[in-house]
């Protein structure tokens, strides 16, 4: 686990991006980048809790991939609608042409009153796909930085985050070629009860459900090693069905993890979690990718809250999902 915070991480030169974009594409090599760049080992902590005062049961947790955070003010308003006070995001730029060179998790914190904990999935060599050239007015990225991202209303304490497993899938990318890996951010909230750890992750879609599974697998394993004891709450993107013709229970991650003491919670099976995007153009496909994985919780009602402005105009190509912890088991 990485447990190095930051209050901001630091930004590779713009040549030393070039140079990683040039070395050979190798897992070796990869991981010697990686090893080489504090921001890809460290966690970034910011912004503010409006509170310190431990959550009371019930509360609400919202998990949403915002794909990119093209709009940080309006999901902040989205996500303030379902008076969740924590809040697990992913597909969170930082330092991109594509969003502006922002940093929305910042700012996304910032409108919650919340305190954030940030860490980089990808540093991004290039601008991204063709529709996401179109959002670009620079022709550079400042930093680089796509990550996942975990806010709360009170403090973040102990906060980690874990490489997931994987096979550098992206870094041998021809048309998006990144530095970095898929992984989990989390730490440890303190409520009436007791603590919990609540964990945002974003597990790998161009894949395979076997290749998802071990990364669920081994994200257990070290949370049990870290945090023994300790109810946890997963949630985020896990990608499920997702290169498998669309069918979640094709999964083994959910047997996998029932093994070991979670339940699921997704919201109605037969509504799906994904839809058409600004970037993400695809009207014919949808997915039920987004879940809550509790072990030594009570969770109540999990809603799927479309991720549409008042105008209709779609946020992410990802709905909100959000669930209520009742208590500890």
């Amino acid at each position: 686990m990485i447990r190095e915070i930051v209050d901001q991480l630091s930004v590779p030169s713009a040549e030393i991006r070039a140079g990683v974009a040039e070395i050979v594409r190798t897992i070796a090599a990869h991981d010697a980048a990686m090893a080489a760049r504090p921001e890809m080992n460290s966690v970034e902590v910011g912004g503010a809790p409006s509170s310190d005062t431990p959550l009371a049961f019930p509360f609400t947790v919202a998990a949403w991939n915002l794909e990119r955070c093209l709009f940080p003010a309006e999901s902040a308003a989205h996500l303030v609608a379902t008076g969740a006070p924590v809040v697990l995001l992913s597909e969170m730029d930082n330092g991109m042409a594509r969003t502006g060179q922002r940093h929305p998790t910042a700012e996304v914190a910032a409108a919650l009153g919340m305190q954030y904990a940030y860490g980089i999935e990808f540093i991004e060599l290039g601008l991204g796909s063709d529709t996401e050239r179109e959002f670009c007015e620079d022709d550079f990225n400042a930093k680089g930085f796509h990550g996942n991202a975990l806010m709360a209303s009170v403090p973040l304490g102990r906060p980690f985050m874990l490489r997931l497993w994987g096979e550098r899938l992206w870094f041998t990318d021809g048309e998006q070629p990144r530095l970095g890996e898929r992984f989990a951010i989390g730490a440890v909230i303190e409520t009436e009860a007791g603590p919990l750890v609540a964990v945002s992750t974003h597990l790998e879609s161009a894949t395979t459900a076997v290749y998802r599974e071990r990364q669920v697998k081994e994200l257990i394993d070290a949370l049990d090693e870290a945090f023994p004891g300790i109810p946890v709450l997963i949630g985020g993107d896990l990608n499920t069905g997702n290169h498998a013709g669309g069918d979640f229970e094709a999964e083994g991650l959910f047997a996998m993890s029932a093994a070991r003491g979670f339940t699921r919670h997704g919201g109605p099976l037969e509504v799906m979690t994904t839809r058409p995007s600004l970037i993400t153009r695809w009207p014919e496909r949808a997915m039920k990718l987004d879940w809550f994985l509790a072990r030594g919780l009570k969770i109540g009602e999990t809603r799927i809250i479309p991720s549409l402005d008042p105008s209709g105009r779609p946020l992410s190509d990802h709905d909100l999902i959000t669930c209520v912890v009742e208590g500890f088991e």
